[in-house]
């Protein structure tokens, strides 16, 4: 290959990443829209919770550091959903059943949504887990966090306290 067809090729790349990164969902676009099925049985439309400061977790049963993180949002779960906040975990396994038992265990208190077809993780470009988004009360995404690390949950705590106070 020349030269020519390596910068043409790379050219090209760039572009398409550039463009798919440009309809992501980051920090000050709308927050996509979507509907799911809870662990309770209702559906659950993110539109609808506007108005409320939004925390949007998602996870899996294979994933370790999702295990680890789920229990402690339910201390920023506690504290603030009475101040016009709402904490939704979306579990992206192909079976819920397995989810399911899960929930159980971990003693969520939080609702937590199927997304089986993995309709909502493309729209919100989850590539790994978890991922949170927090969403403020006009509906748009302020905030975006992938992975987890011991810690993430005081700083999620404190976005979600300052968006709450705006």
């Amino acid at each position: 290959m020349g030269i020519r067809t390596i910068k043409g090729f790379l050219m090209s790349a760039l572009m398409a990443i550039s463009a798919s990164a440009s309809a992501l969902p980051g920090a000050g676009s709308v927050a996509p829209d979507f509907v799911l099925k809870s662990d309770n049985g209702r559906n659950i439309r993110l539109s609808e919770l506007r108005g409320q400061v939004v925390l949007i977790n998602f996870w899996a049963t294979w994933c370790a550091p999702c295990r680890q993180e789920l229990p402690l949002l339910n201390k920023i779960y506690d504290q603030y959903q009475n101040a016009g906040f709402k904490l939704l975990a979306v579990n992206l396994d192909d079976d819920r059943r397995g989810a399911e038992t899960m929930l159980t265990r971990l003693r969520l208190r939080f609702p937590t949504l199927f997304d089986t077809k993995k309709e909502v993780a493309r729209s919100y470009n989850v590539d790994g887990m978890p991922a949170t988004v927090i969403i403020d009360r006009d509906g748009r995404v302020r905030y975006v966090h992938r992975g987890y690390r011991d810690g993430f949950e005081k700083t999620y705590e404190q976005q979600v306290r300052g968006l709450l106070k705006e």
